[in-house]
């Protein structure tokens, strides 16, 4: 891939999801991820792991090329530019950051200006008391939540006081099924980024992915009582009662006492 000129896109919305703590299921980062496959992709700018990442935590891998030589590939924040039919999506992807976070916000900032977009869309995904069997519940814009957060916080904020139209998704996955992939959870991310970015997004094979997830899901519940027990009362809680800003908020409190256990 060749470098882009970030100054010159048309119509830009940049959208960023990052690894690790804020990402239950993998389900922001699987949804930048496919977002990366929907039209031309151009690598833009890679910021240097060397100030942000520590690599006894996230180690570099020893990989094949296609001439079957092996290098090494290092974990880092990528930029992608993807060229849609009417507007071009600017995608921030890597693991959340060891060390020098003010930095590495500053750096991304800097980057966004470049690109002056319409809009900046901040995703990641946390555990919640949510069934698996009904629609994933995404939550847009935070709430009153006060307490520790992540890099998309973080970056969201920063965004926000640069002066920038800043939207944070954050998705809500079932803890009792917690292991990556959540394509469900990723459909669902990618389905609000559709109604904010007013265009239509190709799902390819996620739809029916999640189907088979659901699937493989409901027979692991039914071969567990209790667990069937608990996700039938969540079930009828779901069906009962809209989610309130307060619960959105405990879900949050909830989902950031797991992660600190």
């Amino acid at each position: 891939m060749v470098p882009v000129d970030l100054r010159h896109l048309r119509r830009p919305v940049v959208l960023a999801a990052f690894s690790g703590w804020n990402d239950a299921g993998d389900a922001a980062t699987g949804a930048v991820d496919h977002l990366s496959g929907l039209g031309d992709t151009e690598l833009a700018f890679a910021l240097d792991p060397e100030d942000h990442y520590d690599f006894t935590e996230t180690r570099p891998v020893l990989v094949r090329d296609e001439s079957g030589e092996r290098t090494l590939q290092w974990a880092t924040t990528e930029v992608l530019v993807v060229h849609l039919e009417e507007r071009d999506l600017v995608l921030i992807n890597g693991p959340e950051p060891n060390f020098r976070w003010k930095a590495f916000c500053s750096s991304l900032v800097s980057l966004v200006r470049s690109v002056n977009p319409e809009r900046v869309i901040a995703m990641g995904a946390m555990l919640a008391d949510a069934p698996h069997s009904r629609p994933t519940p995404v939550s847009e814009n935070g709430t009153d939540y006060e307490g520790p957060t992540g890099i998309v916080g973080i970056f969201a904020g920063a965004c926000r006081d640069a002066g920038f139209d800043v939207t944070s998704l954050w998705a809500s996955v079932p803890h009792y099924v917690s292991d990556p992939p959540n394509p469900k959870a990723t459909v669902a991310l990618l389905s609000r980024v559709e109604d904010l970015i007013d265009q239509t997004i190709e799902l390819g094979d996620l739809p029916e992915h999640a189907t088979v997830w659901e699937g493989r899901v409901n027979e692991l519940v039914a071969e567990d009582p209790d667990i069937a027990e608990y996700v039938t009362d969540l079930e009828e809680r779901y069906d009962t009662a809209e989610a309130t800003g307060d619960e959105i908020a405990l879900q949050f409190e909830r989902y950031l006492r797991r992660r600190e256990r």
